[in-house]
């Protein structure tokens, strides 16, 4: 190649880096590639002229286009060259020379952010430094209207002392100034916001969003939105709201929950108004409150809106606290189905359970004018119900009431604190919005609480907690032939009895039966499509067991059981980048659960993801202990705890909880197998060989789980597994 040859991306992807490595372009030497991304190929240069190295980039011609957006990229580059901040790495000069544009910049020294990110998360001190110092640089650049429009972990660069710089402004924009090609989307996938996803105008705010997903990124390790490939990462930037940094890395303050989801926001007025506003809450350790809480402008006054919080269990042995929910979210069921009314979502909303936070500051946050407060106390068959809708503009009540009355009242009180609400609120209903508000989540008190209880257990997951719960749906069944869910409950049962207990076919055969029952008895019910889903999962019928979990999921996108369920079917087909994202959702709209995130901590570990896969574990302990503070005899959570002290190195803590929980299930398959896992982990194949043909023999029978489960890999050639795994019919299980 000849000495003066412009290295253009297309020489560059025929001949190989290299063979570009020596050659001049105007007074730049080449000397080595630094590295290459979407928009170009960055190399570091010598300066003949002036004796300095720098950074050439190279862009690549989608980034250009026809001849004007070439014209208007120069013209922004050069006021992007103007910037002289301390956190901000400057461009030197602005060539064009035949086809190619290139920009030359300060060789800033450090390493880029995204490199030191590949080794796991960074301690919140660290992240709070970096983050701060790159505000400053974006806020030096939005005072002179540039926006930068690429800002990622990537183009930061930070020095062993922790100085940060902004790189790479080459792409910023000038406020006003719109490419001449509407539909050319400049940014990384990941980083770019919904607008920049939708080629939309951008301000400044774009920019706070990237910050966001930075911050994001160096708290927990990973972006907060991902997918198989770019239309996906598209889709979850739109649509999808990530877990709070903290659930994923529970050390991470609140206040930095507050400051990276309120960043993150879909709608640009949602977000902060400059970045200085996120800083001066970073730098004091404070949440956004409710005079600069989420919304920057209040909700339309022609409609109203709401939060119902999860109910205080007054009862004297604290032991209602499933009844305390089921009202609150009845309640908030019947207002969602209000054309003229707002309403938080459940997740929202019960993200502030047991949070000593009052109702303004909550109503800031989930951006609505109204909350509703109550509290339960159950004795018996008597029932005292508080509840109070609160006015956040001035913190007074709208309206409040207490209810003495009997446990058979309890569809009636929730039907007249809807109406207060509705009353209070001047909400106009149809004919359809009063019916439906009328109508009880069930013919009978009775089997209403039966159905809640039998949940409650089915959780738990071991056989006699499955029979229990059992029991429990068909004395709802007994008392409301037509309760829907508690069919559905029904199918989940048996269906975790065929997976774990036995591989029985008339367990599966339930299953299907009643998950059938439910169907027809609540065709637009997501939980019956759920159960149904599961059911033909187990019955190796996964096309259609997708089809109603995308049913459910259409009726319900929030319904824990369909995201759950939906996961564990993508793994069983080794679909482990779905099954993550399913995980993911599960997680979030369910926080205090351990499964779903120690399964979504496998799925990263399986694809690689080891500091994903890390700080997924340490949220895992975290929620772990926490759930056996309330629930110490849960075997399940004991060995899930172990395992994640396995996956965290912390080998002697994992032993000791995991014969805790073997203490408590010795021949139960499901902790048995737990146990399997626990000991692949600890390296320690023949105990691991020994108590898999011990879960076998005791009737864990999913075959399909089994041949999927990358933990069982250490001891596929074991004799005694393989004489295990022979005793299993293929078609016993799903």
């Amino acid at each position: 190649m000849a000495k003066d040859t412009i290295p253009t991306l297309a020489t560059v992807s025929r001949a190989g880096a290299h063979d570009v490595i020596g050659t001049t372009v105007a007074h730049y030497r080449i000397l080595e590639k630094l590295g290459e991304g979407g928009m170009g190929v960055v190399y570091r240069a010598e300066d003949l002229t002036l004796r300095r190295q720098v950074a050439l980039k190279f862009l690549a011609a989608h980034a250009l286009g026809r001849d004007d957006q070439r014209r208007r990229f120069l013209h922004e580059a050069q006021a992007a060259a103007a910037l002289d901040h301390p956190n901000i790495c400057p461009i030197h000069a602005i060539e064009e020379l035949e086809d190619q544009i290139f920009i030359a910049m300060a060789l800033a020294e450090g390493d880029n952010l995204k490199r030191r990110l590949a080794s796991g998360p960074l301690p919140h001190r660290e992240a709070t430094n970096i983050a701060l110092q790159v505000a400053k640089g974006l806020d030096a650049a939005h005072a002179e209207g540039i926006v930068h429009r690429d800002v990622k972990s990537a183009n930061i660069v930070v020095t062993e002392k922790g100085h940060a710089r902004v790189t790479d402004f080459g792409l910023a924009k000038l406020p006003g100034v719109e490419l001449s090609d509407p539909t050319l989307v400049l940014g990384t996938p990941g980083y770019m916001s919904p607008e920049q996803v939708r080629a939309a105008p951008l301000d400044l705010r774009t920019d706070i969003w990237s910050w966001g997903v930075v911050c994001y990124e160096m708290l927990t390790g990973h972006l907060p939105f991902h997918g198989d490939h770019p239309l996906a990462v598209a889709h979850a930037i739109i649509h999808d709201t990530p877990p709070a940094p903290s659930t994923l890395k529970p050390d991470v303050p609140r206040y930095w929950d507050r400051i990276v989801l309120r960043a993150l926001e879909k709608k640009p007025e949602d977000r902060f108004g400059r970045i200085s506003e996120a800083t001066a809450f970073l730098e004091r350790g404070e949440a956004p409150t409710s005079t600069s809480g989420r919304r920057r402008t209040p909700p339309p006054r022609d409609q109203p809106s709401i939060a119902v919080l999860p109910f205080v269990d007054m009862s004297a042995e604290h032991d209602q606290e499933f009844f305390c929910d089921g009202i609150a979210e009845e309640i908030l069921n019947g207002l969602t189905r209000l054309g003229g009314l707002r309403t938080a979502s459940r997740t929202s909303a019960f993200a502030f359970k047991g949070q000593r936070e009052d109702a303004r500051s909550i109503a800031s946050w989930l951006g609505v004018e109204t909350v509703l407060e109550g509290s339960v106390r159950k004795a018996g068959n008597r029932l005292r119900i508080t509840a109070q809708l609160i006015d956040a503009d001035g913190g007074y009540h709208l309206w409040s009431e207490t209810y003495d009355r009997e446990l058979s009242d309890v569809f009636a009180i929730q039907e007249e604190i809807a109406q207060r609400i509705v009353q209070a609120l001047r909400v106009e209903l149809n004919e359809r919005e009063r019916k439906a508000l009328a109508r009880p989540p069930a013919h009978d008190v009775e089997a209403y609480e039966l159905y809640l209880k039998g949940r409650q257990f089915f959780y738990r997951t071991r056989r006699q907690d499955l029979e229990y719960a059992i029991e429990m749906f068909e004395r709802a069944i007994e008392k409301d032939p037509e309760y829907a869910r508690a069919e559905a409950g029904i199918a989940d049962c048996h269906s975790f009895l065929f997976s774990y207990f036995g591989g029985r076919p008339e367990d599966l055969e339930q299953a299907r039966a009643a998950s059938s029952r439910a169907l027809e008895l609540a065709p637009d019910l997501a939980e019956a499509h759920a159960s149904r889903g599961l059911a033909l999962s187990l019955s190796q019928t996964y096309t259609e067991a997708e089809r109603e979990f995308e049913s459910a999921l259409l009726i319900d996108p929030e319904l824990y059981e369909a995201l759950y369920f939906y996961a564990r079917t993508c793994m069983v087909q080794k679909n482990w980048e779905r099954a993550a994202r399913f995980f993911e959702q599960a997680s979030r709209v369910k926080p205090e659960d351990i499964q779903s995130i120690v399964l979504l901590g496998l799925c990263y570990r399986t694809v690689g993801l080891k500091g994903r896969a890390e700080s997924t574990y340490r949220a895992a302990l975290e929620r772990g202990y926490r759930h056996l503070e309330m629930n110490p005899d849960d075997a399940r959570a004991l060995y899930l705890v172990a395992q994640s002290h396995v996956e965290l190195g912390e080998k002697d803590k994992g032993l000791e909880w995991g014969r805790r929980a073997r203490a408590l299930g010795p021949d139960d398959p499901y902790v048995l197998y737990g146990i399997v896992c626990l000991f692949t982990g600890l390296g320690e194949s023949e105990e691991a060989a020994a108590c898999f043909e011990q879960a076998v023999g005791a009737g864990f029978r999913n075959r399909r789980w089994i041949e999927m489960d990358p933990d069982l890999e250490p001891i596929r050639d074991h004799p005694r597994y393989q004489a295990a795994l022979a005793t299993l019919d293929d078609g016993s299980s799903g």
